[in-house]
């Protein structure tokens, strides 16, 4: 039977970059998939964008890239990535400049369509609690989940780079690729989209969220690989990670992967199916070693979600210590002045050791003024509070909020950009 291996190399933006590079020199992979953009990582990478034009994709991507890619071309290995976040096509232009200038001749597909901002009402109820989206404050991005659809015209290249896709999307996309399956069948679409569930998360799959010392031991965590998929044309599949790295692929942790982020295991949503989990078998074959199969499939959803960032404040945080003699009253006295001269009403902490006692005040305000108030009440402690304060720390941060609305996908328009190394 026709099969074919794919990797997950990134389950978050902050993942390590070594299991990745394990992958792609010993697994012999077709694709590795890179999946790093939760859905306020985008918001953020908006922000980014409105200050730099050239900004806004995953500030690691050129990092990651340096190491991976070079290895990748040596293997032949495919990489596909939602790295792009909120500027694919800035992402893109990076990519070939780093390539060119590691001597690369290898070809970047972008992935964009999903910035729908333009298009999103205003007036469209939050699915979390029914308001206006824009009663929630300034919208500042809307970016649709795109589908393996979206993703496949762009597989000629080498590399491929998107914004908001579904994380399973980006790896159906490349076994519907490899194995010749019809993304309109939901049979098909519902086994890659387990298979892209399984893997999306990278080193949970292989122990690093299942983790619990006494409980549930895992060896190696210093060293944990990253997990494959070895996949058939009928959908059946088998997960493994490469020999010789820590971590375990076992039939606990692929069972407890597949329940993660399953609010109905019935109909689990993506924009290419309706995933019924209901009949999937999970069975170890060898050590780390475990075959899944089972997926139903039903139509996929007319409409899109999309997610949609809004300016929701600003938070303001301020810590400061107190030392010796009745130091846990002094801070605590602290808390209650900085309570009574603020405007807003802050969440007060204190935490004790047997030698010190830290306040922190925080607070979510309407305006970066009054975030700076709180942290100035805090700092102000050193000669207007009680004795000995010391070890001032404050931050003022803007707060962008994420709620989600639905989107027809016929006002969905995707498109694919390909970019050639800049020498």
């Amino acid at each position: 039977m026709r099969t074919t291996r794919i990797g997950s190399g990134a389950g978050f933006a902050g993942d390590r970059f070594e299991p990745a590079e394990v992958l792609v020199r010993q697994a012999g992979l077709a694709d590795l998939v890179l999946e790093c953009l939760a859905e306020r990582t985008i918001a953020l990478g908006q922000q980014r964008r409105l200050a730099d034009p050239e900004a806004g994709y995953d500030p690691r991507l050129l990092a990651r890239f340096r190491r991976l890619l070079p290895p990748a071309a040596e293997h032949g290995v495919r990489v596909l990535t939602n790295m792009g976040a909120a500027n694919p096509l800035a992402a893109g232009r990076a990519t070939a400049a780093l390539l060119g200038e590691l001597g690369l001749d290898r070809t970047v597909a972008v992935v964009t369509g999903d910035d729908v901002l333009d298009r999103i009402d205003p007036r469209t109820p939050a699915l979390e609690d029914g308001v206006p989206l824009a009663d929630h404050g300034e919208l500042v991005s809307a970016n649709a989940y795109l589908g393996a659809d979206a993703i496949t015209p762009a597989l000629g290249a080498d590399v491929v780079l998107t914004g908001r896709v579904a994380d399973p999307s980006l790896f159906l996309a490349p076994l519907a690729d490899r194995l010749g399956w019809d993304l309109a069948d939901p049979h098909p679409a519902a086994a890659g989209t387990l298979v892209g569930h399984l893997l999306e998360c990278a080193g949970q799959l292989t122990g690093g969220y299942f983790a619990d010392p006494g409980r549930k031991e895992v060896p190696g965590l210093a060293d944990l690989g990253f997990p494959f998929a070895d996949v058939g044309a009928d959908g059946s599949a088998v997960f493994g990670k490469p020999d010789g790295t820590g971590g375990v692929v076992s039939r606990a942790t692929v069972r407890e992967q597949l329940l993660y982020e399953i609010s109905d295991p019935t109909a689990y949503l993506t924009p290419d199916v309706e995933l019924d989990l209901r009949e999937v078998t999970v069975r170890e074959t060898g050590p780390d070693r475990v075959a899944v199969r089972g997926a139903i499939g039903r139509t996929r959803p007319r409409q899109l979600k999309v997610s949609v960032g809004y300016r929701a404040g600003f938070r303001a945080e301020a810590e400061i210590s107190y030392e010796g003699p009745n130091a846990r009253e002094r801070a605590g006295l602290a808390g209650e002045i900085v309570t009574a001269r603020l405007p807003v009403p802050p969440r007060v902490q204190l935490s004790t050791s047997d030698t010190e006692s830290r306040l922190r005040v925080a607070a979510l305000t309407p305006d970066r003024e009054t975030a700076e108030v709180l942290c100035h009440e805090v700092e102000a402690l050193y000669t207007n509070g009680p004795a000995g304060g010391g070890g001032v720390r404050t931050s003022t941060t803007e707060v962008i909020g994420i709620v989600s609305a639905l989107l027809d996908r016929e006002r969905i328009e995707p498109a694919v950009t390909t970019f050639r190394p800049v020498r």
